[in-house]
């Protein structure tokens, strides 16, 4: 009998999963963090974006959003980037907002579930992202063009093509790993 899956359920499993996301997802952003963006604020093509975002979908949004906020403090603080909480907390929401499909997803191979992914991985980036961004008008003193074409575009727009592309792929290959163990 499969178990019913709950939205804000964080139990053993799921901490193990938090675990293993932070840690991929800071040593993949720490492997692309020099390929900065042209003109940007310290942003970068970032692939490993999909991490947090794919956790969430597979794990829940608690899961989704440790996976991002721990991943990013480990992969800002050993790149030498230093402590930068509202980035933190927009990869966190990176995350979480994803995760707030979990309980719906019945196969990660249906393509109602990539889709309803894809839309939530644009929500995730737009919400983490604008957050993120609109923080620097009060951290760092910056302007609203600034924000808009130094910070959130360029980091909204390399979020949701690694997002778009990537999340697809993992929940794919997450389908065949569940699949073949026989469990979820």
């Amino acid at each position: 009998m499969e178990e019913k899956k709950k939205l804000w359920g964080f139990e053993t499993k799921q901490v193990v999963f938090a675990a293993i996301g932070a840690a991929l997802y800071a040593v993949l952003a720490i492997a692309t963090n020099m390929l900065q963006l042209p003109g940007a604020g310290n942003v970068s093509i970032r692939p490993a974006v999909a991490i947090p975002m794919f956790f969430g979908v597979a794990f829940g949004p608690i899961v989704g959003f440790i996976t991002g906020f721990v991943g990013n403090i480990l992969a800002d603080l050993l790149s030498g980037y230093g402590f930068w909480l509202w980035w933190d907390l927009g990869n966190g929401l990176l995350g979480l907002i994803p995760g707030l499909i979990y309980p719906t997803i019945e196969s990660y191979r249906a393509s109602k579930s990539i889709w309803k992914a894809e839309i939530f991985v644009v929500l995730g980036a737009l919400v983490g992202m604008g957050l993120a961004s609109l923080s620097e008008m009060w951290v760092s003193g910056a302007d609203i063009n600034t924000v808009i074409f130094a910070n959130f575009l360029p980091a909204f727009i390399s979020d949701i093509i690694n997002g778009l592309i990537l999340v697809p792929l993992l929940m794919i290959a997450y389908a065949a790993i569940v699949e073949r163990s026989g469990r979820d």
